[in-house]
Order: structure tokens, then C-alpha cells, then sequence
């Protein structure tokens, strides 16, 4: 039996929280990591390395090489147009020790809405918030569109709302980006709960007045039901 709540909307994070980015091995056939102190010699890109490379073009705050000021003003602005999104991820995987080549296929994936895992229950959630009259929408910080991710698994249609970083204008955790999507759904924040992974950039809509769930990025086979813990400890049951 559903339970009665007063919330009207979800907001959902991307990438952490409804997708994976998760490596395939063929991602890095061939692949070699420079060695910055000898020239003459590489490193094989291991599963250590292969891990942390992901983990470096998926953190949702922070950053993980030096950067001049030039590759920094990109990387901070990345998620608000395709062009600095590519130069700060370049930057990011060259200063991490791949050759320009390498550098540009391993990218490559990270933009290919196909090379993203859903999770097991990201569908079941989103066409169950559908079913109950519950409105959706998908605030991503991300200079690509990933709306083709969610037409693979067949759940496009149960999304009400896609607000894009590079399309709004605006990156979490700046208010505009989540008031746009309470506006686009017409949702007052009071009814809305903004599901992610970041305490600090999903965890941005509670100066609204959102209430928020955080949920761990863990492998796609590590969290089965992360998303329907997270509604269940917010009264909505599906």
C-alpha cells in the first residue's frame, strides 16, 4: 500500500546517483602512462590506474592535477559549455600522464551517453514516481546531452524536466540551477527533494528550502536499491 506524501517533485543528480560512467577494458587497450621524471619509460595503465583515471573525470567537486590558470578557469566553468568541458578533461588526463591520442579516445567515452550504467533501480524509480503523479526532473552539472542515456533504457518519457548545466546557464550548487527546475515543473521547493550523490553540490537545493538525500556512487553492482532507500526515508514508497 503507498503511503501518502507531501512532496510533488524529485530532482535527480546524473552521474553517481541515477548513472554510472563504469570502464570497459577495451577503453585502455594499449594504453601507457608517461613517466614526467624519465621520458624514456611508461607505466601500464593497471586497474589502479584505470580506477583512479575514472575517478578523476567523474568527482563531482574538486580537483586532481595542477593546473595553470588558464586550464583552471576552464575547469572551473566546464559544465557550462562543451568547449571547456573537453580542454579541462584534456588537461585533466594529460597532466594524469596519457598521451594527447589516448587522452582524446578515453574522453570520448565520458561524452557517449551509450558508455553510461544506469542503476538497477533507476529505472523502476523514475516510471514508479511517474505512476504516482509524482513529478521529475534531471538537474546535472554536464556540458553534454544525456537525455539519449535515459532513451536507451526506455525512460525518457518519465522524466518531466532535463535542466542541464551548459543549457540553463548555471552549475549546482548555485540556487538558479534547482530554482528553474521547481519553476519548470511548478513545484514550490518546500515540495521537492533533490537526490545526489554531493552534499555539496546536490545538497545546494536545501538553500531553497528542498529537502535532499544523499546517495553513494558506489559500482552499479554495489547499489541495487540506493534511489528506493532514499524515497523510502522521504515517505515515498513505490
Amino acid at each position: 500500500m503507498m503511503g501518502v506524501t507531501d512532496l510533488h517533485a524529485v530532482l535527480f543528480d546524473f552521474s553517481g546517483t541515477l548513472f554510472r560512467l563504469e570502464e570497459d577494458e577495451s577503453w585502455f587497450a594499449g594504453m601507457e602512462l608517461d613517466n614526467p621524471l624519465s621520458p624514456d619509460e611508461t607505466r601500464e595503465v593497471d586497474g589502479h590506474v584505470q580506477a583512479e583515471l575514472m575517478r578523476r573525470l567523474t568527482a563531482p567537486t574538486g580537483r586532481s592535477v595542477s593546473m595553470t590558470p588558464e586550464a583552471l578557469a576552464a575547469w572551473v566553468n566546464r559544465d557550462l559549455a562543451p568547449h571547456l568541458h573537453r580542454e579541462a578533461y584534456l588537461h585533466v588526463l594529460r597532466e594524469s600522464g596519457l598521451a594527447h591520442h589516448h587522452a582524446e579516445s578515453l574522453y570520448a567515452h565520458v561524452i557517449d551517453p551509450s558508455c553510461w550504467t544506469p542503476y538497477p533501480d533507476t529505472a523502476t524509480v523514475l516510471t514508479g514516481l511517474r505512476r504516482r503523479g509524482i513529478k521529475t526532473a534531471v538537474v546535472s552539472n554536464i556540458a553534454f546531452d544525456l537525455r539519449p542515456a535515459f532513451d536507451r533504457i526506455g525512460v525518457a518519457g518519465d522524466v518531466d524536466e532535463f535542466v542541464l548545466s551548459f543549457e540553463a546557464g548555471a552549475v549546482k550548487p548555485d540556487p538558479a540551477i534547482f530554482r528553474a527546475a521547481l519553476d519548470r515543473l511548478g513545484v514550490d521547493a518546500a515540495h521537492a527533494l533533490m537526490v545526489g550523490d554531493s552534499d555539496e553540490a546536490d545538497g545546494g537545493a536545501r538553500a531553497l528550502g528542498c529537502r535532499f538525500a544523499l546517495v553513494d556512487p558506489l559500482p552499479t553492482a554495489e547499489r541495487g536499491d540506493g534511489l528506493i532507500a532514499a524515497l523510502s526515508a522521504h515517505d515515498i514508497e513505490l
